[in-house]
């Protein structure tokens, strides 16, 4: 089969962009497909933010990418983990994760969503080797023994060895490959937003357990933080839906007075929260990466991280593949892909399920239970710097980019 490229990756998002990045690097043509035309992701604050972990800044920064993003990127140097009910305050147990316990840095970084597309945008138009097709959107996909074709909206037909999916947890590549998904939901959405406050959040993280879901907030530059609030889905929705000042009345006895007076910053997003994973990572000629693999409750602050770390996986497979000469869409190289990240995902899916079922609720024995349990790892010091380095993304077996 003729080939337009090595490498066709449907999804423009996050992971998409990093991933075509990466391939590049390694020495692969790719073309990066994207729905969304490039100025829709380039917009003002509108309070999106994410946690960029020690080992991905790494591979950001071995991408070219970090020197961009440090001056708008916040350190997290401590995090606080509390459990507790809104107005009453937290309990008496409680975990603290400080960066100054290993030697690696801040435990990660918060960065804005749209600091973040502009770079990536930026790489992307300057890197040799991608091609960006943005807006164009795939309707259609075929594999044979010799590579992999999409069809564009337009019905232009784009072929190459291999096909990632890049694109999201309702994945049309994972679907058109006839992959299915298991999972369910909690019964929970999520509440998105950005506040400032009236005083230093001294780059601390702060994540409180209530029986709706937890709240997180997440330090950025300034007087400002972000916060993911997990609640009962009727009460996300009619929340995602107050009046500004109202929001702020129902959030306050939540978030405490601790950093002052708050006010919100940026617009508010509502979406639903379940757990999702691929029957499979990969099929003939095709590759899932990121939500189109697994989809993670926000609780560990790992969505993104977790994708990542399937882009670095990936890229480092398919490099190696080409220095030997394989064919990179063959059974034999994408089988190390799916074996190096399935694992891996399963272990954090179980994870991030046990903890929403362990502590979005108000049982009395759960909670006694599960403070007892924060207080406990808090006092161990080698488990709790075990999990420091687990939030830091350190742990595992990590691809060279991460390293």
């Amino acid at each position: 089969m003729d080939q337009d490229s090595d490498i066709l990756i449907a999804g423009g998002g996050l992971n998409g962009p990093v991933l075509a990045l990466a391939l590049a690097r390694a020495g692969l043509s790719v073309t990066l497909v994207d729905a969304a035309a490039p100025p829709a992701r380039l917009a003002r604050f509108d309070g999106r933010a994410y946690a960029i972990a020690a080992s991905s800044r790494r591979m950001l920064a071995r991408l070219g990418l970090w020197d961009q993003l440090a001056p708008q990127a916040q350190e997290m140097i401590e995090i606080k983990v509390t459990d507790g009910r809104a107005g009453e305050g937290p309990s008496a147990w409680w975990l603290h994760f400080d960066s100054a316990e290993i030697e690696e840095g801040p435990m990660g970084h918060m960065v804005e969503d749209r600091h973040l597309r502009s770079a990536l945008a930026g790489a992307l138009k300057a890197t040799r080797g991608v091609t960006l097709r943005a807006p164009a959107r795939v309707v259609a996909q075929e594999t044979s023994a010799g590579g992999v074709s999409i069809t564009l909206e337009s019905g232009e037909v784009l072929r190459a060895g291999l096909l990632v999916g890049c694109d999201g947890r309702a994945s049309g590549t994972a679907a058109r490959a006839g992959i299915r998904r298991n999972g369910w939901g909690y019964g929970q959405s999520a509440v998105t937003c950005a506040v400032e406050h009236e005083l230093p959040h001294k780059g601390i993280a702060h994540q409180f357990f209530m029986p709706g879901g937890p709240l997180a907030i997440l330090p950025l530059t300034g007087r400002r933080s972000s916060l993911v609030w997990s609640e009962r889905s009727p009460r996300a929705e009619r929340l995602a839906a107050m009046p500004e000042a109202e929001f702020l009345d129902a959030l306050r006895p939540a978030f405490g007075n601790f950093l002052g007076e708050i006010g919100l910053v940026g617009s508010r997003g509502l979406f639903p929260l379940g757990l999702s994973l691929a029957e499979r990572f990969t099929t003939r000629r095709v590759a899932l990466v990121g939500d189109a693999a697994h989809g993670l409750h926000p609780v560990a602050g790992q969505g993104l991280n977790a994708g990542l770390r399937d882009v670095a996986a990936l890229a480092e497979v398919l490099g190696e593949a080409r220095k030997h000469g394989e064919d990179a869409g063959s059974a034999l190289v994408l089988d190390r892909y799916a074996r190096w990240r399935r694992f891996d995902t399963t272990v954090l899916a179980a994870t991030t399920d046990l903890t929403t079922r362990l502590f979005s609720n108000d049982n009395p024995l759960l909670r006694l239970a599960r403070d007892a349990g924060l207080g406990a790892i808090n006092a161990v010091a080698p488990l709790r710097r075990a999990m420091i380095r687990e939030a830091a993304g350190l742990t595992g077996e990590l691809p060279p980019l991460m390293r």
